[in-house]
């Protein structure tokens, strides 16, 4: 799970790059509207972490079990209430790995040994709008979009005695346009300048035909060589979220 490591610090840092509030050095009036017009910003934005499981639907589901990652949201409110907001959103799912202890190389035989392990991704992401009822303890919220997912397989050798990574490669990749529908609730945590909300919700991603790896898609021949066995089917989903949001 260490890609998925680091697809988390990708999905973090990219919410951190949206409202970063650094400027270079400005005129003091250029300075005033400019900090103005990050206030506004920063008032109007809001960020979700959640942690998400998906659940393969129709041809997909026979192919792949269930998956857990983190998802990442970033929110504008084109309203002062809240009601209408713009919402993207970026996230990664592994949903298979498999394992073995196996030589370095030929040449040194088994005298030195590493963990091979190859782990299935899913990388879903959509932008579009939202709709909030911000009032009451439980604040419904209905949203849609437009994006897609990629589908990764990666295999990596890991050292035996710590984990750490000393080589992996990228086995297959592909990418499935899709269209989603959700709906969730929000719940107060704590009030403030900065909020906290509770954020359970459930998402419908309708994605196209694409192909993926499963585990036991990859086989190992004789000599070194490999065998990939491709698979190929729409990639629909339904993806359960839990986790919080945070805002102005």
């Amino acid at each position: 799970m260490r890609t998925a490591g680091l697809y988390t610090n990708i999905v973090v840092l990219a919410l951190a790059l949206v409202t970063a509030d650094s400027t270079p050095a400005q005129s003091p009036t250029a300075s005033n509207e400019t900090s103005q017009t990050r206030s506004a910003l920063a008032l109007r934005s809001s960020g979700s972490l959640t942690f998400i499981q998906t659940r393969p639907q129709g041809a997909l589901s026979k192919n792949i079990g269930l998956g857990y990652g983190v998802n990442g949201a970033y929110l504008f409110r084109i309203d002062r209430a809240g009601v209408l907001s713009l919402r993207a959103e970026i996230g990664v799912v592994a949903y298979g790995n498999e394992s073995k202890r196996t030589a370095l190389s030929e040449s040194v035989g088994d005298r030195v040994q590493v963990n091979v392990r190859s782990t299935n991704y899913i990388v879903p992401m959509s932008i579009g709008p939202q709709l909030t009822l911000p009032l009451g303890i439980v604040r419904p919220y209905v949203n849609a979009g437009v994006g897609g997912q990629g589908f990764l397989t990666e295999s990596s050798a890991e050292s035996t005695s710590d984990g750490s990574v000393i080589a992996s490669t990228s086995n297959q990749s592909s990418f499935a346009a899709a269209w989603t529908t959700g709906a969730g609730i929000y719940v107060p945590i704590r009030a403030g300048r900065a909020s906290v909300q509770l954020d359970l919700g459930m998402q419908y991603v309708n994605g196209a035909e694409s192909r993926y790896l499963a585990p036991g898609s990859i086989t190992d021949l004789p000599g070194g060589q490999i065998n990939i066995s491709t698979l190929k089917s729409n990639t629909h989903l339904v993806v359960l979220h839990l986790g919080a949001r945070i805002g102005m």
